[in-house]
Order: C-alpha cells, then structure tokens, then sequence
C-alpha cells in the first residue's frame, strides 16, 4: 500500500506541469487574494450532524462532481484546509458543511475509493489533485519545516505563520498553519507521544529546533551584549583611558549585516531597542532574579544611558570640586586622566577606573550651554548638587591661565 502511495506521488510530479497551466495567475499576489476570497465565500459552520455520519462513506461519483465544481471555481483542487462546502444550490446536499480538504485527502478515503481503481487516479490527475497531501501530517509538518529552514536559515517560525501559495513550497504544504502547530507542538507536544515521539524529537532537534523560546532569546541577548562589550574593548585596547566595566549601548544601536565580528545569526539585530526593553519592560527577566544577576555581572545596569551619564558627571565633578578647593570649573578640554603609567598603584589614584577618558569638560559645558541633564523630573535635584560642588554657571570669558 505504501508503494501505492508513492507511485501515486511520483505520477503526480510528472503530472505537476501540465496542471499548473490550469491555476488561475501566475503571480503570488493573485493567488493570496485567491484564497482569501475561497476562505470568504467559506463561512458555513460546519452542520453538528456531520459529527456522527462518516462522509467518506459518500459515493465517489458525487465526491468527484464536487472536485469537479471546485476547480472549475478556483482553478486547482488546492483546498485550503478550511474551506466548507457552502450551504449554496450549486453544490450537492449532501456535501453542505463538510470540510472537504479533510475528506478528499485522507487516507481512509484514498484506500477506499482510489486504490484499486487506476482511471479514477487519471480523473484526478487531469483535475491536479495533489497526492503529496495524503501523507501523514507529521510528514506534511516536517516537510514544511526544512523548507522554512532552507529558506529563513532558522525555524523560529512566527505563531501566525501560515505557508504561502509560493512556488518555493511544495503544493502539498500550501496553506498549512505552520506556526500555530509549532506552538502547539512547543505547548502541548502534539506528534510527540507514541512509539515515534523520541524519533521525532531527534528529527526538530536536528534541524535546530527551539523548545523554550524564552530561554532562546535571552541567551541571543545576552551574546549581543557579550560580542559588544568584547569589540568595545578590543576597540580601546591602546586607550586605557575609555575602558569602562559598564555595558553603554546607544538606544539605537542595531547589529551591523556583513560584520564578520558579529555572529551571522545576529545581524540586524536591534540591540539598542532590546536594552531599553529589558529595562523599560523587564523583556526577560521578570521574575527571574537568576537572570537580572547574570545581566549585572557582565556590567548590564538598569539605569538608562541617560541616568548613567549623569551619575559619572557628578561623581567625577565631586572629585575635581575636592581637589581643586571646592570649586567646579574645569577646562573645555579636561578628560579624567588614567594613571600616568601601568604599574601606578590604583588605590592612590583618585579617580576610578570607569571614569578614565570621561570628558567632563565638554559635559559640564553642555550643562551650561544646553542645558544637559537638566530635564525632567530630576533637573532640580542636579542643579542643587552642581551648587553643593561649587559649580560655575558663568565662567569669566578670555583664555584661561594654564594651571
């Protein structure tokens, strides 16, 4: 029986040229809006007394003249899995409200009525039946997925994705909902209990399947921030003075494509809009305590860069305030200094490493010209501290004597 089956899909690969010149367009487009106008013209509910009366048992005779009318409508015998026969006078009685992609390919109904009769499979052949459908649905699944991966490199597959009618996939996978049987899959482990579930499972694992989405994406996260504040420093290796153990990643900052630096699986990837995610939102890390330690120790902080700017500021105006008599106004080119050679003892130095290279000259000037730091809801509590500090809002103007 199984050779059967196989004859029949070979019979209709060969077959599959000549019943494409009966598909109505020949573009994406037409055959998208196609099938939303079948699902349309679709609405019937399904009659509750098809529960108890199996229609496979339906002559083939009336089956076929239902094909028949099918193509004739719409071009091929590509069914979408939720069409319904409508409850209309053009198509027989006894067919209103059946699924009829679920009767015709079937494997009951296939044993029953096409096996053993071969002029029935020339019927069907001329109409473009498509045989690759009566395979189980796990092949179906399967087959849908190494397509998705070949195509997307991956099989993160969205939940609402459904196969388009796209000649990249086999006509036998059009229309399946793709996603929503992952997510199924994912939830309920549909196909994966049985005799076959650990075979299964071996066949999603070798293609890269991802079982805990979640788990996926934090770790895709956590390597952007690793690969960044790697390049960060390899960037600033022969500059000491700009090292930081703080990860600053600007808001907008999106994986740049063709980096051979960056894993492929992360160009393009909005690394900027994710920080301000996690922080805004918790993305990843709500109720995860392990999580939020993991991000803190690779110098995540759940402070904006905005808030981050300020704190170095202040902290690093602090320590020029005190060394300088309590008065805060340092010159347009001031940088915190690193200390003057590598084997300085860093406890005697006054300034912390992370502030080695900050250009609190050019920060305290846009203060003063610009206004920097000095929105919000906080502005008034930055100020006061910059008084407290000795800051100089005016400075005198003319060419500053060299201390």
């Amino acid at each position: 029986m199984e050779a059967t089956v196989i004859l029949l899909v070979l019979l209709a690969s060969v077959f599959r040229t000549a019943t494409s010149l009966l598909v109505l367009g020949g573009d994406l487009q037409y055959r998208r809006s196609r099938q939303n106008s079948i699902c349309l013209q679709s609405t019937n509910i399904q009659p509750s007394w098809w529960t108890s009366c199996d229609v496979s048992l339906l002559p083939y005779d009336l089956t076929f003249r239902v094909l028949v009318k099918y193509h004739e409508k719409y071009g091929d015998l590509v069914i979408p899995r939720r069409f319904i026969v409508p409850d209309t006078t053009e198509w027989p009685n006894e067919f209103h409200g059946v699924k009829l992609a679920k009767l015709v390919y079937n494997r009951k109904w296939w044993k029953k009525h096409i096996a053993k009769n071969s002029d029935r499979v020339a019927q069907l052949n001329q109409l473009g039946f498509v045989w690759e459908r009566l395979q189980p649905e796990w092949n179906l699944f399967m087959e849908g997925m190494v397509t998705y991966k070949s195509i997307h490199d991956n099989v993160m597959v969205p939940a609402s994705f459904v196969i388009p009618r796209d000649d990249l996939w086999s006509r036998g996978v059009w229309d399946l909902p793709l996603g929503n049987i992952v997510h199924r899959l994912r939830l309920r482990h549909d196909f994966l209990t049985g005799d076959n579930a650990l075979e299964r499972k071996s066949q999603l694992d070798g293609l890269g399947f991802v079982w805990d989405v979640s788990e996926y994406n934090f770790q895709k996260f956590l390597t952007a921030l690793r690969v960044f504040s790697k390049l960060e420093r390899e960037d600033n290796e022969h500059n000491p003075a700009v090292a930081s153990t703080i990860i600053r990643i600007p808001s907008k900052f999106v994986v740049p494509s063709e980096d051979d630096r960056w894993p492929f699986e992360l160009w393009n990837y909005p690394l900027g809009a994710k920080c301000a995610a996690v922080r805004q939102k918790q993305l990843y890390v709500k109720d995860n305590p392990m999580r939020q330690r993991t991000l803190e120790e690779i110098g995540f902080r759940w402070s904006g860069n905005a808030t981050l700017g300020w704190l170095d500021v202040v902290h690093a105006a602090a320590i020029y305030s005190q060394m300088h008599g309590r008065i805060l106004n340092p010159p347009l080119q001031f940088v915190v200094p690193s200390p003057p050679t590598p084997d300085s003892e860093s406890d005697s130095w006054p300034w912390p490493e992370r502030l080695w290279g900050l250009k609190l000259g050019q920060r305290l000037k846009d203060v003063r010209l610009k206004g920097a730091y000095l929105k919000g809801s906080d502005a008034h509590i930055r100020r006061a501290q910059l008084d407290n500090l000795g800051f100089v809002w005016s400075p005198k103007r003319g060419r500053r004597k060299r201390a």
